[in-house]
C-alpha cells in the first residue's frame, strides 16, 4: 500500500489499520505531509512512512507486538516505563510509547499479530504453553539495535524485489523478521529456554514427518505445519527429531529445500540460479550459493553448468 497525502484524518485512519492504538496529537496542518508505504507478510505488516510536521503521536498496542524506529534529529520518546534512546528501535506489546518531533521524521515499523509471534516463541523455547510478553521496551544491547535496523532494511529490500508468486520467500522473510525481533529485545523467552522438552513419540512419527517435509518443502510450510500433519505438538516433534536423528525439524526442512533446488539445477531446465534460489526460499543468490556449497561441495552455478541443455 502506498499513500501520499496532506489529510490528517486520512493519515490517522491509515495508521490505525495497522496499529489500532495509534493516535496523532498536536499536528501542525500547515506543514503536514505524509508518505506511507506498507506491505503484508504472514502474520505481520512491514511499514515505512515519512511524516513532515510538528507531531506528538502515541502507540499502545493491545493485541499486537509493535517494533518501531523513529529517525529524526529532534525526536523525544518515552514509554510508561522509562525514557527511550531516540537512536534505537523499541518493542512493546502494551505499554504506551509517546514520540514527539518538531520538523519531520521517518518511521520504520513491524506490526506483529500476537498469535503467530507467540507460536514462534513457543517453538523457540519448546514450551507449548508459554505466554509471550515484552519485558524491556529497549533493545538488549546497541549491537541488537543495529541488528534490528539491518534486518528491517534487508526485509524491505527483499520485498521490493519480489513478485506475487514468491509465497515461500515471503514466509521466510516473515520468520526472519520475527526471529530477529525476538532476539533483539528482552521477552519472556529468556525465562523459558532452560525448560526440558516433553516425552518423545515413536520413530514412526518422525518417518511420517520426513515424508510430509519431502512432499511439501516447495510450499511455505512451517515446523508447526509438519507437527500438525503428524498429530503431535511442535515441542514433541523437535524432541523426537533430536532423539531419533540428532537434528532439528528445521534443519531437515532446510536440507529438503536445498535438495529440491539441487534437483532443479540438475534437470537442465532453462532458468537462472537466482530464480531457483527464490523458488526455494532464498532472497539472495549469494546466501543460497553458500548454503548450497556447504551441502553439496560445489557452487550451484557449477551444477547448473554441467547439466545445461
Amino acid at each position: 500500500m502506498r499513500l501520499h497525502t496532506r489529510d490528517v484524518a486520512l493519515v490517522e485512519a491509515t495508521w490505525q489499520q495497522y496499529v489500532p492504538s495509534a493516535v496523532l496529537h498536536d499536528v501542525d496542518p500547515t506543514r503536514f505531509r505524509f508518505d506511507w508505504h506498507s506491505e503484508e507478510l504472514s502474520g505481520m505488516s512491514v511499514i515505512r512512512y515519512e511524516l513532515a510536521a510538528q507531531v506528538h503521536c502515541t502507540a499502545e498496542p493491545q493485541d499486537q507486538f509493535l517494533a518501531c524506529r523513529v529517525h529524526a534529529r529532534d525526536v523525544r520518546m518515552n514509554s510508561s516505563r522509562s525514557d527511550l534512546d531516540p537512536t534505537h528501535p523499541w518493542f512493546t506489546d502494551g505499554p504506551r510509547v509517546d514520540a514527539h518531533w518538531d520538523e519531520g521524521a521517518q518511521v520504520t515499523a513491524l506490526a506483529f499479530d500476537r498469535e503467530p509471534l507467540e507460536a514462534l516463541a513457543r517453538r523457540i523455547t519448546g514450551d507449548d504453553a508459554m505466554s509471550l510478553h515484552v519485558t524491556d521496551i529497549s533493545p538488549t544491547t546497541a549491537a541488537s539495535a543495529a541488528a534490528w535496523d539491518r534486518m528491517f532494511d534487508y526485509v524491505e529490500r527483499s520485498i521490493e524485489a519480489m513478485d506475487d508468486g514468491d509465497a515461500l520467500l515471503r514466509a521466510e522473510l516473515a520468520r526472519h523478521a520475527a526471529t530477529t525481533t525476538l532476539s533483539s529485545f528482552a521477552t519472556t523467552i529468556l525465562n523459558r529456554r532452560s525448560r526440558s522438552p516433553q516425552t518423545a513419540p515413536a520413530p514412526a512419527t518422525v518417518r511420517r514427518a520426513l515424508a510430509f517435509i519431502a512432499e511439501n518443502a516447495h510450499r511455505p510450510i512451517t515446523i508447526d505445519d509438519v507437527a500438525a500433519a503428524v498429530h503431535i505438538s511442535t515441542r514433541g516433534l523437535q524432541y523426537a527429531f533430536r532423539r531419533a536423528l540428532d537434528v532439528t525439524p528445521a534443519e531437515c526442512l532446510r536440507q529438503a529445500r536445498l535438495d529440491g533446488a539441487h534437483r532443479e539445477l540438475r534437470s537442465g531446465v532453462p532458468t537462472t540460479v537466482a530464480a531457483i534460489a527464490r523458488r526455494w526460499g532464498y532472497a539472495h543468490p549469494s546466501r543460497f550459493a553458500a548454503a548450497y556449497r556447504e551441502a553439496f561441495g560445489v557452487l550451484p552455478s557449477v551444477t547448473a553448468g554441467k547439466h545445461r541443455r
